[in-house]
C-alpha cells in the first residue's frame, strides 16, 4: 500500500470511529414531515397526503423546497420524474449545501433539452467556496417518462453520484494531499425548478419556449439515511427502537466504498456517457489540471 493511500485509509477510520454512534433516519415518505416549500408562490405542491411533490416553472416564477434538517453525512435518495416535451433553457436542481461564503455544495442538475434529445445531468462539487469541477453526463434512458431514483452518498471516505443505482461520478477524499474534501460543514437537500436559458441547453443558443409552460417536474420517496445536525451538535445518537437496524444500515453506508461491480459500473458510465469532464479541460486550467485530477492514490 502506498502511503498516500495509507493515510487516506487511517484518516478514513478515524472519521468513521467517531461517528459510530451518531446515525438517524430519515424516511417518512411524508414531504409534509420531510421537507418545507420555501418560494414560488403557491408553484410548489404537496400532493396525495404528502407523498408527492411537484415544482412548476412559469415565465413569472420557478418554485423550490428545502429539507427541514441539516446533515453531517448521509446516503440521500430521491425519485424524480423531469420535465417532459420541449424542456429547453430549463434546469431542475436536486442538491446539499450548507451555509456561509465558504460553502459546500454537491449537485445534481438536470438540463432540459429540445423534445426527443436526450436530457444531460450536471454534476458539481464544491469544497469551501469554490467549485469549477463540473461533470456532465447524457441519461440512458428517458427521465420523463417513469420516475428514476438520483443518489448521492456522501461519507468520509468520498461522495459518490448515483443513478438507479449505477455510481456515475466519484469524489475521493484527497484532504491528505492537499484537496478540501466537504467534512464538517451541515448541509441540507435543497431542489428547485428555474430558467437558465442562458446556458442550460447547448450553451444557451437555444431558449425556453413559454407556450409550452407550466414546466412541471415530480418528486418522491425522499429518503436520508444520515446523521442529523441541530443546533451545533449531531442529534443521530438519540436512542432509538430500533437502533440495531439503523447500526446496520451505518455501517452500509458510512464505511461503503465502490466494489469491483461499482467501479466497473462507473467506468461504463463515464465511457459511453460522460459529455464533459474538467479533468480532461487543459483550455480551461491552462496552468494545470486541479490537484485531484492529477494525483493517484492506487
Amino acid at each position: 500500500m502506498s502511503d498516500s493511500k495509507m493515510v487516506l485509509f487511517i484518516v478514513s477510520l478515524f472519521l468513521i470511529s467517531s461517528l459510530s454512534h451518531n446515525i438517524a433516519v430519515i424516511a417518512n415518505d411524508n414531504f409534509y414531515q420531510d421537507v418545507d416549500i420555501t418560494w414560488g408562490n403557491g408553484r410548489a405542491m404537496i400532493l396525495k397526503h404528502g407523498k408527492l411533490l411537484t415544482l412548476s416553472l412559469d415565465q413569472a416564477s420557478g418554485s423550490g423546497f428545502q429539507s427541514k434538517n441539516d446533515f453531517i453525512y448521509g446516503k440521500f435518495d430521491m425519485k424524480i420524474k423531469l420535465v417532459p416535451g420541449n424542456s429547453a433553457g430549463v434546469v431542475t436542481a436536486y442538491y446539499l449545501r450548507s451555509q456561509g461564503s465558504m460553502w459546500d455544495e454537491l449537485d445534481f442538475e438536470f438540463l432540459g433539452n429540445l423534445s426527443g434529445e436526450p436530457y444531460i445531468v450536471h454534476t458539481n462539487v464544491y469544497t469551501q467556496g469554490n467549485g469549477n469541477r463540473e461533470q456532465q453526463f447524457y441519461l440512458w434512458f428517458d427521465p420523463t417518462a417513469k420516475f428514476h431514483t438520483y443518489s448521492i452518498l456522501w461519507n468520509p471516505g468520498h461522495v459518490v453520484f448515483s443513478v438507479d443505482g449505477k455510481p456515475i461520478r466519484e469524489f475521493k477524499n484527497l484532504e491528505p494531499l492537499g484537496v478540501p474534501y466537504p467534512k464538517s460543514q451541515p448541509m441540507r437537500i435543497y431542489s428547485s425548478l428555474w430558467n437558465a436559458d442562458d446556458w442550460a441547453t447547448r450553451g444557451g443558443l437555444v431558449k425556453t419556449n413559454w407556450s409550452e409552460a407550466p414546466f412541471i417536474s415530480t418528486f418522491r420517496d425522499f429518503g436520508a439515511n444520515a446523521c442529523v445536525w441541530s443546533n451545533g451538535v449531531s442529534s443521530c445518537n438519540v436512542t432509538s427502537s430500533n437502533s440495531s437496524s439503523i447500526a446496520g444500515d451505518r455501517r452500509e453506508w458510512l464505511s461503503q466504498e465502490l466494489d469491483s461491480t461499482g467501479q466497473k459500473s462507473l467506468k461504463w458510465v463515464q465511457k459511453k456517457y460522460m459529455v464533459y469532464n474538467y479533468c480532461t479541460d487543459t483550455k480551461r486550467f491552462p496552468e494545470g489540471l486541479p490537484l485531484e485530477c492529477t494525483v493517484t492514490t492506487k
